[in-house]
């Protein structure tokens, strides 16, 4: 089997959108190899949360999207399915190993969420707050046990956007009223509007070496990066809801995470780390290019 099939069942490239939930999580704390292994372990059930989303959808993609690795017949679907199994619990053990026992008390039910929504939820009203809860807990999955508190924020404006991405991706093949996209876009606009002031706060304190005012301009610059990237193509949706248009605006918003996660680290008050975390952008806008991420 090709290398290229196995990236393209779990949309290996999107997982550049995930090591910046684990940042914006551990933004008050200091860059550690805990946290580099937090990554990695959000990276994998990420990807065993996509191999499992086409093994449980195979039967209806063989009808919808007939060219995806399964219904195409280039990926068996045992296989799918043991790869999902196998990243979810490889996942566990680099976090309980690296961080300790008490690490997957997040671990646990973020991988929990995974598999339930990919097994059933996302069929359901429920799939997009299941969605978003995933997206939640992974973002607490960075903060660790006793970072709950100061991540709460960060892990409810991801929430939030995962939110409206994933009641768009919905519509992606059938199309929608105006509606989806615009609640999304509403969404969007809701978290510019709450992160925005704090950004020029930052930027008007201090002379130009100060800490806050390069707080500033990384949000600034990273919440610009947001509206051009999530914010237009739902603006182009909302104008236009076809199914063309809505995977478009699927696409951005899974990309558009990225610099709103490194708007949330600068936030945090990690700024050079939010600038590490904006340079997964321009690489997973050009691997978006080659491998779908939805």
């Amino acid at each position: 089997m090709r290398i290229r099939t196995l990236v393209e069942l779990v949309r290996a490239p999107a997982a550049l959108s995930v090591p910046g939930d684990v940042a914006a999580g551990s933004a008050a704390r200091h860059p550690s190899r805990q946290t580099t292994m937090l990554m990695l372990s959000s990276c994998l059930l990420y990807w065993a949360g996509m191999a499992l989303n086409d093994y449980a959808d195979r039967e209806v993609d063989a009808a919808e999207r007939p060219a995806r690795p399964i219904p195409s017949g280039r990926v068996p679907p045992g296989l799918a399915l043991g790869l999902a199994i196998s990243f979810t619990g490889l996942a566990t053990t680099i976090a309980a190993l690296s961080c300790g026992r008490r690490t997957l008390r997040v671990t646990v039910p973020l991988a929990g969420t995974v598999w339930g929504y990919n097994m059933g939820l996302k069929r359901t009203p429920a799939g997009p707050a299941t969605m978003a809860a995933a997206r939640a807990l992974d973002v607490l999955h960075g903060a660790g046990p006793g970072g709950f508190r100061d991540a709460a924020p960060a892990a409810a404006a991801i929430g939030a956007h995962t939110y409206g991405v994933s009641t768009v991706g919905r519509a992606e093949v059938s199309g929608a009223s105006r509606r989806v996209p615009r609640a999304a876009l509403t969404m969007t606009t809701t978290i510019v509007s709450a992160l925005l002031p704090r950004a020029i706060r930052m930027t008007a304190v201090g002379g130009p070496e100060s800490r806050h005012r390069l707080v500033g301009a990384t949000m600034s610059a990273a919440l610009a990066v947001y509206v051009g990237t999530t914010g237009t193509a739902q603006l182009k949706a909302l104008r236009d809801p076809s199914p063309a248009r809505l995977r478009q605006a699927t696409s951005a918003g899974i990309l558009g995470m990225i610099p709103l996660q490194a708007a949330l680290t600068a936030g945090g008050g990690a700024p050079r780390r939010a600038a590490t975390v904006l340079t997964l952008f321009p690489i997973a806008r050009r691997l978006f290019g080659r491998v779908s991420p939805t």
